[in-house]
């Protein structure tokens, strides 16, 4: 089988749409559609069937997709081997990262790969866990988080690597009735209400535990994703809100430990599988550890 139809296979399973596999690999649609019967003509086998208007992987296509990250991932691989022998490592990384986790990672990553032959393009996504495996169509590594309770990703075309821990906190208002206190418990906090993020993101996972420790389901006044608005109606007495405890910038909040329930989110790392041998991507995954390892020791 052709390596360069496996390509255009994997670029299909990853966009859905022969359209958009065409638009990924600058391709026609009908070159796209050409590819496809002949890779299944090689496979011997019938790799999409029709679903509608448009056209799905069969099971033996899903399959052989799994397998063609394989086979991709090892020419990746001995690529890269070859430049290991040739120079120190080098090439675009794409990177993908949740807002937050950019403000507090990327200052300390591109510095340390500044001048050197590895060019990070960072872009901010933020995305509940459930649709980070998207990403990798566009990504090399996808910075995610998670509720230290769920699992990490997995999946036979999905690695994850766990890179840190970041606790969550209760933040309040100076002139707030807890203020006076270093932490809380959550029956303190049943008739508070609350600012918090859209559903499916770590920080309402726990305001969901607060719920069942309290029995009162929580009062949520807004829903933001962006955690210096919540910051800023916080500092003016308009509700309470969970906050990951690196995110915390405002000067005038109060930070109060939240005690008897499980609070944190966990960051991953996610990639490919063995794309960390590449040696590029190997050097931007050391990077963010280093700086993990930095942030989680102050």
């Amino acid at each position: 089988m052709s390596l360069e139809r496996l390509r255009v296979l994997r670029a299909f399973a990853d966009r859905g749409t022969v359209a958009g596999a065409a638009a990924a690999l600058s391709m026609t649609s009908s070159a796209v559609s050409q590819q496809l019967k002949v890779l299944a003509r090689e496979a011997g086998v019938g790799l999409l069937e029709p679903d509608g208007r448009r056209v799905r992987l069969t099971d033996a296509g899903h399959a052989l997709v799994v397998r063609a990250d394989e086979v991709l991932a090892a020419m990746d691989r001995a690529v890269a081997e070859m430049a290991r022998y040739r120079e120190s490592p080098r090439g675009r990384v794409r990177v993908a990262l949740f807002p937050s986790g950019a403000a507090l990672l990327l200052p300390l990553v591109l510095p340390a790969l500044a001048g050197g032959e590895v060019d990070v393009v960072a872009r901010d996504e933020d995305v509940p866990p459930g649709e980070v495996p998207g990403l990798l169509a566009d990504y090399d590594i996808v910075l995610t988080h998670r509720d230290e309770r769920s699992r990490p990703l997995t999946g036979p075309r999905v690695a994850s690597r766990f890179l840190m821990r970041e606790p969550i906190d209760v933040v309040v208002a100076p002139g707030h009735r807890l203020a006076g206190q270093r932490a809380v418990a959550p029956a303190e906090l049943a008739d508070e209400s609350w600012l918090s993020v859209r559903g499916g993101f770590p920080v309402d996972d726990v305001l969901e535990s607060i719920a069942t420790v309290t029995g009162v389901q929580p009062r949520i006044a807004q829903r933001i994703n962006d955690f210096r608005a919540i910051e800023a109606l916080v500092a003016v007495g308009y509700g309470v809100a969970l906050m990951p405890r690196f995110a915390v910038t405002h000067p005038a909040l109060v930070v109060l430990r939240l005690s008897g329930v499980r609070a944190a989110r966990h960051y991953d790392l996610v990639t490919r599988p063995r794309a960390q041998t590449q040696p590029a991507v190997a050097t931007v995954l050391a990077a963010f550890e280093r700086a993990a390892r930095r942030i989680t020791a102050e």
